[in-house]
């Protein structure tokens, strides 16, 4: 029974990602509209810009983007959707047989960013609660086309730090990510292929015209812990979420 349970998930999987290797056309034009996105305008650092490209497999993604600096300290946010900033979602409960809009713990989601951020909510997780959220200076609705991030740092920042963008989207199944991999972890079951973490460094004395993100590994994923692992080699999907990821670095 177990073995039969595989192969359909296989086969699900299978279709899935042949269904996002051809696109609809409305999957094309969530990819080739972009949505304008302002967050934090009075900040008094550089204004960091970031051009997020969809690719095939965009889908109502989740994302978090935010600075370190070289040591791999956190900095701050630059934008998180509102569902994750005030951790109250659209489809929080379906309690009464009806998806409805509420509170939802979903440590699962984003961990690498909100390990990094290092607020403990107090039922123990690092994810903003609805007590602790993130200021609404620095999130927005949440996209669902490609789109152009405009943020400005709270204050200046070092000579040298590092842009960082997590992106995660949920029931993103394949051949490795199955779901059994993890039997009872409800958090797990609602994830699938962990969320993947794109940086890239900035040098203000030698400041480039662009700077391309690339993947630096993915997050744990139940949500479990902070940490990354740099072995992409079972991502399918999720390594198609973003086709590119642009950062363009000005001064206010």
């Amino acid at each position: 029974m177990k073995e039969m349970r595989y192969i359909i998930l296989i086969l699900t999987a299978a279709l899935l990602a042949s269904c996002s290797s051809t696109p609809s056309s409305s999957r094309l034009t969530q990819r080739q509209t972009f949505t304008d996105i302002v967050t934090n305008p009075a900040g008094e650092g550089p204004e960091i810009e970031v051009k997020f490209y969809g690719g095939p497999s965009l889908y109502y993604p989740l994302m978090a983007v935010w600075l370190e600096d070289e040591q791999g300290d956190y900095i701050q946010t630059l934008f998180v959707p509102k569902a994750i900033a005030t951790g109250v979602f659209k489809f929080g409960s379906n309690a009464s047989g009806k998806w409805v809009e509420a509170a939802k713990r979903a440590p699962q989601t984003l961990p690498y960013w909100s390990h990094k951020r290092g607020v403990r909510a107090p039922d123990g997780l690092y994810m903003p609660d609805p007590e602790n959220p993130v200021a609404d200076a620095y999130s927005g609705a949440t996209p669902t086309t490609s789109f152009v991030l405009k943020a400005h740092a709270d204050r200046e920042l070092p000579a040298r730090f590092r842009v960082m963008f997590e992106v995660n989207q949920n029931w993103d199944w394949n051949e490795y990510w199955t779901n059994d991999k993890y039997p009872g972890d409800k958090n797990y079951l609602n994830n699938a292929q962990p969320a993947v973490v794109y940086e890239t460094a900035v040098d203000l004395t030698a400041l480039r015209d662009r700077y391309l993100m690339k993947p630096a590994g993915h997050s744990h994923p139940t949500g479990a812990s902070g940490d990354l692992s740099g072995d992409l080699s079972t991502l399918t999907t999720a390594l198609q979420i973003a086709d590119s990821i642009v950062v363009r670095v000005g001064v206010k």
